[in-house]
């Protein structure tokens, strides 16, 4: 289930993520059409602190949303059902080491390299 951010003026963590990273400065958010994205108050107005413009994807075209699916697809097979958590607590530690490893050590074969040496900033 995707969630809207949880607090008003909350900066979505991927901000946060890419300021880390040099990049200070998100354009737009592109996502599908989900009713948490498209009816949320508090998802718009997150967007907005950001200076960014919110953009969807064409409906019923997932493919125009590919590399977020893609994500989603090698989420859960690398991190998500690779090994049993037994707890919440358990499985929420466990996902920045492996989005670290996945921006700046796993090679992805589509552009032959990390995303994070893709990247520059602007």
């Amino acid at each position: 289930m995707r969630r809207a951010p949880q607090r008003p003026g909350s900066s979505p963590a991927p901000a946060g993520y890419f300021a880390g990273h040099g990049i200070q400065r998100i354009e737009r958010v592109i996502t599908d059409n989900a009713f948490a994205y498209r009816n949320s108050t508090m998802f718009r107005q997150a967007v907005a602190d950001l200076g960014a413009v919110q953009r969807f994807i064409k409906p019923h075209c997932p493919w125009t949303n590919g590399k977020a699916e893609r994500f989603n697809r090698t989420l859960q097979t690398e991190w998500a059902y690779r090994q049993v958590f037994t707890s919440s607590t358990q499985r929420q530690s466990a996902l920045a080491p492996w989005l670290q490893h996945y921006n700046t050590e796993r090679i992805h074969t589509g552009i032959g390299t990390t995303p994070a040496n893709r990247v520059s900033p602007t």
